[in-house]
C-alpha cells in the first residue's frame, strides 16, 4: 500500500477528450469501417466515457449502445458485478464477497464464485464506490476523514489514494465524465464539494451547491446521472447536484420500500426496485417515476440489481426447499426495451447460482467494467 505523499500516479488510461478524438475528428469515416470492427474498438473504450462518444452523433450513440458493443465486449469479459453478503448470525459480523462474471468466450452463460475482498485499515465506515475495474472506499461515518482508498479488482490491489483536500463525514460520491465527487460531509467554513480527476489523479474544490442544508447529503444510496450526482433519501426523497454548475434540484419518490442494492444506472436512466410498486425508472424530463412492464417478478425480496452488458441484473434470495437452514440466490437477466410509451422488459430465464446460510443478507451490488 502507497503512502499518501507519493507523488500522482500517471494512469494508462485516455483524457476525456481523447476518447472521442477519433470518432469527433472524421465520424463518418470511422462509421464506414464494418460493424465488427467499430464494435471491437469501441468494446475496448472504458464505459465512462461512453457518454462523450454519445454526444459525437446520434448514429455513434445508437452503436455505443447496441447489442454488438455488448456482445463484443462479453466476448472480452470485460463486464462483472460485485455482490456482498453480511452473516447477520454472527458477532462481530463478517462480510462474504462473490463474483458474476461471464465464463470465458461466452456471451450468455456466466460464473458466480467466491472471492477474497481486503478492506482499509481505517475504523471508519467507508462507502464504496465503483470506478471501471476499481472501488473507492470514502469515508462515511459520523468521525471526518479525509482518507481514500483504491481496490483494483483486476490485479487484488489495495492502495491509499491522494486525500480529500478536507475531512468529511457523511457524504455522497458519484461518477460523472473523468471526474469522481464528493458532496456533503464538511464544516461550515470549509469546501462544500471536490472532485478527483482520474487521469492527473488530484483533488479540487467543485462548483458550490446551492443546496444550503448539509443533512441533504448524508444518504441511503447514490447515484449518478445526467451529469449529475443525486442522493437519495426513503422520506426526503432524491436530491441532485449538477456537477456543470453547482444547481440542486429535489424530486419526490414513491412511498414504498427500496433497499441501497436495488438501484443502478444504466443507459443515463435510474432504475430501482419497490417492494410493492416492482422495478420502476425516473423520468428526468418529466421528474416522474413510471414502471418498468412486461414482465413479473413475483414480488421478489432482498433484490440487487446492477448493469450487465447492457441489461438489467436482476439477483434475488429466496429459502431452500432443499437445504436446512440456507438460502437460494437466484438470477435473471432483463433486457430494457424503450419507446415513445416507456420502458419494458424482456426478462430472460432465471438460474440458480448459488446457495448460502439463512443469515446472509445482501449488503452490496457493484457494476465494475475493465
Amino acid at each position: 500500500m502507497s503512502s499518501s505523499n507519493e507523488p500522482p500516479r500517471k494512469t494508462d488510461q485516455p483524457s476525456s477528450s481523447s476518447a472521442s478524438a477519433s470518432a469527433s475528428a472524421s465520424p463518418s469515416l470511422f462509421l464506414s469501417l464494418p460493424l465488427e470492427i467499430i464494435s471491437m474498438i469501441l468494446a475496448r473504450v472504458p464505459k465512462r466515457y461512453y457518454p462523450i462518444l454519445c454526444s459525437v452523433s446520434k448514429n455513434m450513440r445508437s452503436l455505443v449502445r447496441s447489442p454488438e458493443i455488448h456482445k463484443a465486449r462479453s466476448l472480452l469479459g470485460k463486464d462483472y458485478l460485485y455482490i456482498g453478503f453480511i452473516d447477520e448470525n454472527y458477532r462481530p459480523v463478517y462480510d462474504y464477497w462473490y463474483t458474476l462474471r461471464r465464463i470465458e468466450n461466452s456471451t450468455t452463460e456466466n460464473l458466480f464464485e467466491s472471492i477474497e475482498f481486503p478492506y482499509p485499515s481505517e475504523p471508519n465506515r467507508f462507502s464504496m464506490n465503483a470506478v471501471g475495474p476499481k472501488i473507492f472506499f470514502i469515508s462515511e461515518s459520523c468521525t471526518p476523514s479525509s482518507r481514500l482508498s483504491i481496490f483494483d479488482t483486476r490485479f487484488g490491489e489495495l492502495r491509499q489514494g491522494p486525500c480529500l483536500l478536507v475531512k468529511r463525514g457523511y457524504n455522497c460520491v458519484g461518477l460523472v465524465g473523468g471526474k469522481v465527487y464528493v458532496i456533503g460531509g464538511y464544516q461550515d467554513d470549509e469546501i462544500a464539494a471536490e472532485s478527483f480527476d482520474l487521469n492527473t489523479q488530484t483533488w479540487e474544490a467543485a462548483p458550490i451547491p446551492d443546496e444550503k442544508e448539509s443533512h441533504r447529503w448524508i444518504c441511503k444510496a447514490n447515484v449518478s446521472f445526467d451529469r449529475k450526482v443525486c442522493a437519495l433519501r426513503s422520506r426526503e426523497g432524491m436530491t441532485c447536484y449538477d456537477t456543470r454548475d453547482g444547481s440542486c434540484q429535489r424530486s419526490e419518490m414513491p412511498n414504498d420500500q427500496w433497499s441501497r442494492v436495488g438501484l443502478c444506472v444504466i443507459d443515463n436512466v435510474l432504475f430501482v426496485y419497490f417492494s410493492r410498486f416492482g422495478l420502476m425508472w425516473y423520468d428526468s424530463k418529466l421528474m416522474l417515476w413510471r414502471v418498468v412492464y412486461g414482465f413479473d417478478l413475483d414480488n421478489a425480496r432482498s433484490v440487487g440489481i446492477g448493469e450487465y452488458y447492457g441489461k438489467l441484473a436482476f439477483i434475488w434470495e429466496k429459502p431452500s426447499l432443499n437445504v436446512s437452514e440456507s438460502k437460494e440466490i437466484w438470477c435473471r437477466m432483463i433486457g430494457l426495451l424503450r419507446s415513445e410509451v416507456g420502458i419494458h422488459g424482456a426478462a430472460e430465464p432465471s438460474q440458480l447460482v448459488e446457495i448460502v446460510p439463512n443469515g446472509y443478507r445482501m449488503c452490496h451490488c457493484l457494476s465494475l467494467s475493465g
